[in-house]
């Protein structure tokens, strides 16, 4: 791979892996601890930052991806950047969209029944940080 797209592409997978590390496994979970955070008001809070964090991933899947694309990817990075956009396509197309619902019926003050959705979305964000972390590793070593 060409050592300018390799250093874009790096650049875009690292900074996405430090804020799906920073907001998914700090952020979210340590809101609810907080004094005085009731769950409506941290579902509300969270809603608008994965919102937000989505549009950036998006942002650095497609930055990452022209890289990877104009600098003639190796078989490792080109396996690993399609996992990695397929389970950022899963959780926004096939999971996000069901927590919304369910947050919206929260937020109204209903209770709906208990779900395992929210641990569908934290299996995959933990499977993407480690693609992310592979795909980091091969560009550097590709680079």
């Amino acid at each position: 791979m060409n050592a300018a797209a390799a250093a874009v592409a790096t650049a875009a997978v690292f900074i996405w892996l430090g804020m799906v590390l920073a907001i998914s496994f700090l952020e979210a979970p340590l809101k609810f601890r907080a004094p005085g955070v009731a769950i409506p008001i941290g579902l509300g809070i969270g809603r608008i930052v994965f919102q937000a964090l989505n549009r950036v991933e998006i942002g650095l899947a497609l930055v990452a991806l022209a890289a990877i694309v104009t600098g003639r990817p190796t078989g490792a990075v080109a396996a690993l950047t399609a996992a990695i956009l397929v389970i950022l396509a899963g959780q926004l197309i096939a999971v996000r969209p069901h927590l919304n619902r369910r947050t919206d019926r929260i937020l109204a003050g209903q209770h709906p029944p208990a779900s395992t959705l929210h641990l569908y979305y934290v299996g995959l964000e933990a499977t993407k940080v480690l693609t992310l972390a592979a795909l980091g590793i091969c560009l550097l070593v590709a680079g």
